[in-house]
């Protein structure tokens, strides 16, 4: 891979031996950050010039569903159990051929790098293996960091959710693993439970201790809206049979209705949230779980969720999620007859639960998610010099609060440029188009949906 040097940009390592450093630069050795300080040389590098950039880690989506990009745009007036579970577990879901699970992947990963994220978990719900081959084809097409999901498949919504008894495909799952990933320095394997919302004590279990088995974050759609297998409110379980499984490697997405309790127990356990607050604001699934894994002195993670609904950018995500959390915040001081003299969350913790706090979720902070010697060059730069950025006085907030997809400039994972001056490199955009938009196009035809 050689050498590159991202000269004279304003640094922000989101590292904190390294802070913000302005006229900084980055040399990179075959995909591995070597040094950050102010006059760096390097003879045969592959200079880019970050001139008017600020310079920060890729973004980490901790939970999305890649696949389901080329039906982007039926869902923004749906909720999630008037239908979401019909029309896209209960149907479409179900219709899905291997060769649409690669192009929902491929150009979902495209989006991810055009706008900034250099790494995404992609909850799957592979048809069959092939589904599951194609889909993780399409990610090394693309040359994003994946954490690839295999979840359970999507052909019949009866067998695999509501007090499923159905065990997750043990020799499938090994073999895939072993034949697909293993070996590849940018993908990792995740297995996408059901939990006790949608399957048996005994499965829930069964499907957790074979993710430890194959050393797999466990990641868990729970707690959210009004599961079919749950009653909420007071009586809601939580974790119910799973409870005592907790630690690092379980990742709960959504978890609106956890009692404080239960979250204060699993942020102890280093059990990491997935808070997807536009998708939840919309679909019901309840209030963002952000204020109450705060309170419990964790740090909860962004992600898109379904992209079939919203856009996959992540920049959205980050400040729509702050964005509502003050808004509680604020209230409750206004409802006490105070006034509102400060902010709780910050521009900086919005951007680290966006960057270092996703790594950590998908136990990668030792790789990715800061700046740091040593770690993987996953890194964007964005424009400050466009007239809607500038000018530029807190990167952070300028990076939060004005920049959008437009102002990235340069993306790079594990060191290869992915996206330069604008522009992504891979001419499989152009190549597959077509053959995108037809999936999206049968898709919806053949599920009979009737779009508004």
């Amino acid at each position: 891979m050689g050498q590159t040097l991202i000269r004279n940009g304003t640094v922000v390592s989101l590292d904190p031996d390294i802070g913000e450093v302005e006229g900084a630069d980055i040399l990179i050795e075959d995909g591995e950050i070597v040094e950050i300080d102010r006059g760096l040389t390097a003879s045969n590098a592959d200079v880019i010039d970050a001139s008017n950039h600020i310079v920060l880690p890729g973004f980490v989506d901790s939970h999305i569903h890649l696949a389901q990009t080329q039906v982007r745009g039926i869902a923004g007036d749906w909720s999630l159990m008037g239908d979401y579970f019909d029309d896209m577990l209960g149907n479409i879901t179900g219709l899905y051929q291997p060769e649409d699970m690669y192009l929902g992947g491929l150009f979902g990963a495209l989006e991810k790098l055009y706008t900034g994220t250099t790494t995404a978990l992609d909850w799957s719900y592979p048809n069959s293996l092939e589904h599951a081959e194609r889909a993780v084809d399409a990610l090394q097409d693309t040359g994003l960091r994946a954490v690839y999901t295999y979840g359970p498949p999507g052909d019949d919504a009866a067998k695999w959710w509501f007090d499923s008894d159905v065990d997750l495909p043990e020799q499938q799952i090994r073999e895939f693993y072993a034949e697909k990933i293993r070996d590849d320095d940018l993908l990792s394997l995740a297995l996408g439970l059901r939990g006790p919302d949608f399957c048996t004590d005994e499965t829930a279990r069964s499907d957790l201790e074979l993710a430890r088995e194959l050393d797999a974050v466990a990641t868990i759609h729970m707690g959210a809206a009004c599961w079919p297998s749950s009653v909420y409110g007071d009586d809601y379980q939580g974790f119910g049979a799973i409870e005592d499984m907790l630690g690092p490697d379980v990742n709960v997405a959504h978890a609106n209705h956890f009692s404080q309790e239960d979250i204060d127990h699993a942020v102890e356990q280093g059990v990491s949230f997935s808070s997807t607050p536009e998708v939840e604001m919309q679909m019901g699934h309840g209030i963002p779980v952000t204020g109450k894994v705060l309170e419990a002195g964790g740090r909860p993670t962004w992600g898109v969720d379904v992209c079939s609904d919203i856009s996959g950018d992540m920049g959205s995500q980050m400040r729509i999620g702050l964005q509502v959390q003050r808004m509680f915040e604020n209230q409750e001081i206004l409802e006490n007859g105070e006034e509102v003299t400060g902010v709780g969350l910050t521009a900086r913790d919005t951007l680290e639960m966006a960057t270092i706090e996703g790594a950590r979720a998908l136990n990668m902070e030792d790789e990715i998610g800061s700046l740091t010697p040593g770690k993987r060059a996953d890194i964007i730069t964005v424009r400050t010099d466009d007239f809607t950025t500038a000018p530029c006085h807190s990167p952070i907030q300028t990076v939060v609060f004005q920049s959008d997809p437009s102002h990235i400039d340069t993306v790079l994972v594990d060191g290869e440029p992915v996206k330069r001056d604008g522009e992504l490199l891979n001419p499989i955009v152009e190549e597959e188009f077509d053959r995108f938009v037809e999936s999206g196009k049968r898709l919806i035809d053949e599920a009979g949906i009737t779009l508004k």
